[in-house]
């Protein structure tokens, strides 16, 4: 029931293969039981997950689904759309939300075929969080807590440009990363 950053990576492109790394070292360091990973949808990463952890789940973010499409949806029916979908990922269960999509689908599918098609392929991941309780579907339906650590991060290394190598700005990535699981030891 806690939030807590388990290690940081110092890495270049995002790469199925360098997740793989990524979740082979945290099972090596103790991580052997996982429910659930939430995931931007990212390619190769599901299947770097699985590979580690088989038995778990996968939730794609909700939010960065949502953003990816937004662009490819003419302005005059974006608020339509985003609302016709907000039935989907805000329905009371997996089954009203099954329902919520198949009216979304023959409301838009003619329209926007594609970008419909894309959330149907998907709607298995999209969805999973029905399967936990509703009590923690705020924390699992997206990535965002962790994009907003990266941004913060982000945002405190960028005036420091004086570095005098990786070894400080690891440091600094370090001890955020240290104060932000203090901050949420005793949330739940």
């Amino acid at each position: 029931g806690r939030r807590q950053i388990l290690g940081f990576y110092i890495g270049g492109q995002e790469s199925s293969n360098g997740w793989k790394d990524v979740l082979k070292d945290l099972y090596n360091r103790g991580v052997h039981e996982v429910l659930l990973g939430v995931f931007d949808g990212l390619p190769g990463l599901d299947e770097a997950f699985k590979e580690a952890y088989p038995q778990a789940d996968v939730q794609h973010c909700i939010v960065h689904k949502v953003r990816s499409t937004f662009p490819k949806i003419r302005v005059q029916d974006k608020t339509d759309f985003i609302n016709d979908l907000k039935t989907i990922y805000n329905a009371l269960d997996d089954v009203c939300a099954l329902a919520a999509f198949d009216t979304f689908k023959d409301k838009w599918v003619k329209r926007y075929p594609k970008e419909v098609k894309s959330w149907e392929d998907q709607l298995s991941t999209l969805l999973t969080f029905y399967q936990y309780p509703e009590e923690i579907k705020d924390a699992i339906y997206t990535s965002n807590p962790i994009e907003r650590m990266n941004k913060e991060i982000r945002k405190r290394l960028k005036p420091m440009n004086s570095l005098t190598n990786m070894d400080a700005a690891e440091k600094i990535v370090y001890l955020d990363v240290i104060a932000y699981n203090e901050r949420f030891e005793s949330r739940v």
